[in-house]
């Protein structure tokens, strides 16, 4: 495989991390081109967990981010410190990420991803749970704020914010949230919902495919033998 763009995701990226926090890292990749031609293709993914890195190749890659999948699409979205590789076409990737976006897919997936984290905290009670579940519990809790922090700021400006710049209140909100309070969970993934569908969006109706297409031809016709 030949890495593309790579770079340090999650916790440390957003300014959440802890003394006991993971270092998570995403990055793309380009599979020799002929591979594709044979019996067996090429694997999507390569996902490892010490070190935790996960890698997509390019085309799966492209498919998450023109969903609007949130984790895929941070990496086009990274502070410069944050990128551990930049190629050429790493760089043209960074240059199109706005060709990605689109208004019902980012506020479709932001919303899903949240409430997924929501369903996570309905189902550990009342708060009443031992020390490593409570942790658990406000982690998903900072997920669920920040997903919905980051969506909406998305939703409105068209940039996605990485660097929460309030680290300090998501905090706070995940350990209210362990200690019992699911009401602000739910509150504050209420307002986003409305938020959404009040926010008048720069984002178009459908992402720029063709832009990303010439990106992903360019990738395989580099990537043939020579």
């Amino acid at each position: 495989m030949h890495l593309l763009l790579s770079g340090i995701v999650g916790s440390v990226a957003y300014g959440l991390a802890g003394p006991g926090s993971d270092t998570d890292r995403i990055g793309i990749f380009a599979a020799p081109t002929v591979a594709f031609h044979g019996l067996y293709p090429p694997r999507e993914s390569v996902v490892t967990t010490d070190p935790d890195v996960t890698l997509h190749e390019a085309r799966k890659w492209c498919r998450l981010a023109l969903s609007g999948n949130p984790t895929a699409t941070e990496l086009a979205w990274l502070p410069e410190d944050c990128y551990e590789t930049r190629t050429g076409f790493g760089e043209r990737l960074v240059a199109i990420r706005a060709a990605f976006l689109s208004a019902p897919r980012v506020r479709d997936a932001y919303l899903g991803y949240a409430s997924q984290q929501f369903r996570k905290l309905e189902a550990r009670g009342d708060g009443t749970f031992s020390a490593d579940v409570r942790r658990r519990t406000a982690k998903h809790a900072r997920h669920l704020a920040r997903l919905l922090h980051q969506g909406r700021k998305l939703y409105a400006t068209g940039v996605l914010e990485i660097r929460l710049e309030d680290p300090q209140w998501f905090r706070t909100f995940g350990e209210r949230v362990a200690a019992g309070e699911l009401d602000a969970a739910r509150t504050l993934l209420a307002e986003a919902e409305q938020d959404f569908a009040r926010t008048r969006t720069p984002l178009p109706d459908r992402p720029d495919e063709a832009t990303v297409e010439r990106w992903l031809l360019d990738v395989r016709a580099a990537h043939l033998p020579r």
